[in-house]
């Protein structure tokens, strides 16, 4: 029965977020489907001590798919990965509940250290397409990260992160609905901080025009 159940929550997950999808067998064409469903099945293997069965199993998965989890890593129930080509999720992740990630995105680690030594992604995160999150700390529940971001270092609950290396933008702490799958309109702190410059720039010519009068 765990199978089947498997089967209808990974379903209901895709039907939920993917507009794409007009019919129920549309499913089974999915690569984030069969990537997770088959997921499940190396992660007991690996759990349970074949390692090396599991691995063999993870990697003819990810020959199928494109999506490459290694079968060490925790995923927790409504993971959704849209399209998935190129999504590398490492041994020691760990994926909450609700996330979302898109294609190109990587859960790595930052060298050949040992013990945990990949990201915690909290429930209700989105990771945007080619985003990279490199290292042993934790993304935040209700967290956005940016296309192409490059994210280092710990991400609190309720933040968005652009940039490479990537930046954290406060949104007051208001939660991010987890139907909000936009990856488009985020905030720019880089811009940000050049039209500030450009401000003070202009202030500045102004003082020097005043006491040059």
């Amino acid at each position: 029965m765990g199978l089947f159940k498997n089967i209808r929550e990974e379903a209901n997950v895709i039907r939920e977020r993917d507009p794409a999808m007009h019919s129920w067998l549309e499913i089974f064409l999915y690569p984030s489907f069969r990537a997770i469903i088959r997921h499940r099945r190396s992660h007991w293997l690996y759990k349970h001590g074949f390692f090396f069965l599991a691995r063999w199993y993870a990697q003819r998965t990810a020959k199928k798919t494109g999506i490459e989890i290694h079968p060490g890593a925790t995923i927790g129930k409504g993971l959704f990965i849209d399209h998935g080509a190129g999504v590398v999720i490492g041994e020691t992740a760990i994926v909450g509940d609700n996330v979302t990630l898109y294609q190109g995105v990587t859960l790595g680690g930052t060298g050949k250290e040992h013990g945990k030594r990949h990201p915690t992604i909290g429930n209700n995160v989105m990771i945007s397409a080619g985003a990279k999150v490199l290292g042993s700390f934790t993304v935040g529940d209700n967290s956005k990260i940016g296309a192409g971001s490059v994210v280092l270092t710990e991400v609190p609950p309720n933040s968005t992160v652009v940039g490479v290396p990537g930046r954290v933008v406060k949104r007051d702490n208001v939660r991010i609905p987890r139907e909000d799958l936009d990856q488009i309109h985020l905030p720019d702190p880089v811009m940000n901080d050049i039209e500030t410059l450009k401000k003070e720039t202009q202030e500045l010519r102004e003082m020097i025009e005043r006491l040059g009068k």
